[in-house]
């Protein structure tokens, strides 16, 4: 069955949209100008190009930044998709991806690695095979100046000058238990009532603790009953009913026997930066394998 398109309504011009994509990811016009090799004049011409061909506004300002409006928030979800495709179509025809080769190092937190990141290490392989993926679950935002990874993906972006980050997720958590535990224990009605329950520590105690209670979360060392420096074994730790939680949500959700503490709340959101190193960012096979956990990740 051929499917009829009408091309006269497609009136958009890709350098506009890519100008668009790279401003809405990047936070402002100079820094999408640079990251498109662009004058910062250009790419405002261009997104305002793609202003007027769609009667819309795409950015407000926002302090000394741009905001996405409405509408640009949901032109972003399509156009994300659409880089993801572009970028399928340009390594099919040149065949590139077939032809790279070597080595790239991801380091990540481990239930990222456990849980998130299997799936999208699966569709590297299928798009360039001859790359070889060393996957480095740490916990601890390493230096990557020491060169011990080629990409990191972190909840903080690097101060460092010599590394270059991408803003591709806004994470979401919640406040986990096990079911029994709450059975046994009780569901709390207000963050106070936390009090009185035990919490399960995992990397940073101190960092997670002061992280609660910025949350409005009342609890102190003495809540912290058990924990680990290893996230996978805190969670199991959790899901065999022996205190609270902070988890990613999409993990939190999908983990048997375990519920959110505060179901109807709004979860907590978090950034997730992807960081590499500036030279190595021009590498075929890094670029490659950036650009496609930075599509990955910005379609979850």
């Amino acid at each position: 069955m051929q499917i009829c398109m009408n091309w006269t309504a497609i009136a958009f011009d890709w350098n506009q949209v890519r100008a668009f994509w790279a401003t809405a990811e990047e936070g402002s016009f100079s820094a999408a100008a640079r990251a498109l090799g662009l004058t910062q004049p250009t790419l405002g011409r261009q997104v305002s190009g793609l202003e007027e061909a769609l009667g819309v506004t795409l950015f407000e300002r926002a302090g000394r930044g741009l905001a996405l409006t409405d509408a640009g928030q949901e032109l972003l979800v399509h156009t994300r998709a659409m880089g993801e495709a572009a970028q399928h179509i340009s390594l099919t025809a040149s065949g590139t991806s077939q032809a790279i080769e070597g080595l790239v190092r991801i380091t990540a937190a481990d239930m990222m690695c456990h849980s998130l990141l299997p799936p999208i290490i699966a569709k590297i392989r299928r798009a360039a095979p001859g790359i070889e993926l060393d996957i480095v679950a740490d916990n601890a935002i390493t230096d990557l100046t020491r060169r011990d990874a080629d990409i990191a993906i972190r909840h903080v972006r690097p101060e460092q000058p010599d590394l270059t980050a991408k803003l591709v997720q806004e994470g979401r958590g919640r406040l986990y238990a096990a079911t029994s535990y709450l059975n046994e224990k009780g569901r709390p009605r207000t963050l106070q009532a936390l009090a009185g329950y035990d919490f399960i520590s995992f990397g940073d105690a101190p960092a997670m603790l002061s992280a609660l209670n910025e949350m409005g979360v009342p609890v102190t060392a003495s809540n912290l009953r058990v924990g680990s420096k290893n996230i996978t074994v805190a969670w199991e730790l959790l899901r065999q009913g022996l205190g609270v939680a902070m988890m990613n949500e999409d993990i939190g959700n999908a983990t048997p026997g375990v519920e959110a503490v505060f179901p109807d709340v709004p979860p907590m959101t978090y950034p997730v930066w992807l960081v590499t190193h500036r030279e190595l960012h021009t590498s075929r096979r890094i670029r490659l394998v950036y650009d496609m956990l930075a599509a990955e990740l910005s379609a979850t």
